[in-house]
């Protein structure tokens, strides 16, 4: 397998370009549970252009995967993935970049929703670190002013292909 590097660029271009918006490409899940993974997953497919087809796909919007939509199955794919498509790693909150995923969790059960890294000043700071996001659309917003109990940081590292 191959590797490329994971175009940071393009993942907060499309981000803020489709933060309050919709991309009519892709259905829209806001109605049927929140669609801040399938905006995610649309991120990091733009700073990766690459799918895998058996773990993290879209096609429409009965044929995708439960990586493409769901909180803990996007960080179970990014975190354990070997083949085809973006591979992510847990990293420390000073260790995040611009195109990286947060995901956070409000009872400190599971995870339950994620937000896409598109703004740093001090990485110490949650005030200082910008988001994008659906379900509750944000464009630009500071983490800090989330309330969570618990927090996770995904830096893509790496995309085969």
């Amino acid at each position: 397998m191959k590797e490329k590097e994971y175009n940071r660029k393009d993942c907060v271009n499309y981000a803020n370009q489709w933060a309050l918006l919709r991309n009519p490409k892709y259905y829209d899940y806001d109605k049927i549970g929140g669609d801040c993974t399938n905006f995610a997953s649309q991120c990091i497919y733009a700073g990766s252009k690459v799918m895998n087809a058996k773990s993290w796909y879209y096609k429409n919007a009965n044929q995708k995967s439960p990586s493409w939509t769901g909180v803990e199955f996007l960080y179970d794919f990014l975190i354990h993935n070997q083949m085809q498509g973006p591979h992510g790693m847990e990293v420390s909150q000073n260790q995040i970049e611009i195109g990286d995923l947060i995901q956070l969790s409000s009872n400190g059960g599971r995870f339950t929703h994620s937000l896409i890294v598109v703004g740093i000043g001090n990485p110490n700071n949650l005030n200082d670190i910008y988001v994008d996001t659906h379900s509750f659309d944000a464009l630009g917003r500071t983490v800090g002013t989330y309330d969570f109990q618990k927090i996770r940081f995904v830096h893509i590292d790496k995309v085969y292909f």
